[in-house]
């Protein structure tokens, strides 16, 4: 059973900066996509951004340009850095992977942005 764990959650000052990461129980080269998503309450999960084995990313609008993913291979982890927070944020922000026929998902990290 594949396993996924967040970590670096917590609270942050409007504008300020926080780095999530999501270790994985097996190698995440085996994960054809990996991705954060987040989800603020009362709303519905959302993308945050997802990278192939390439290295190839996609962003949602809202973070571009402030959000940056990372994946390392050799340490089973994907990171997550966030710059320039935003009330608009926070949120529960949950490591995902994805192989051909299956889709993993972390237990989720808190971000609270504080104005």
């Amino acid at each position: 059973q594949v396993q996924l764990v967040e970590s670096g959650g917590g609270l942050v000052q409007l504008g300020g900066s926080l780095t999530l990461s999501c270790a994985a129980s097996t190698s995440i080269s085996s994960f054809q996509h990996m991705g954060w998503y987040r989800q603020a309450p009362g709303k519905q999960r959302e993308l945050v951004v997802v990278i192939d084995t390439s290295d190839a990313t996609m962003y949602a609008a809202s973070v571009q340009g402030r959000f940056t993913i990372s994946r390392e291979n050799d340490k089973n982890r994907l990171s997550l850095q966030m710059n320039s927070l935003k009330s608009d944020d926070t949120a529960v922000y949950y490591c995902n992977a994805r192989t051909s026929i299956a889709t993993f998902w972390g237990q989720g990290t808190q971000v609270t942005v504080s104005s």
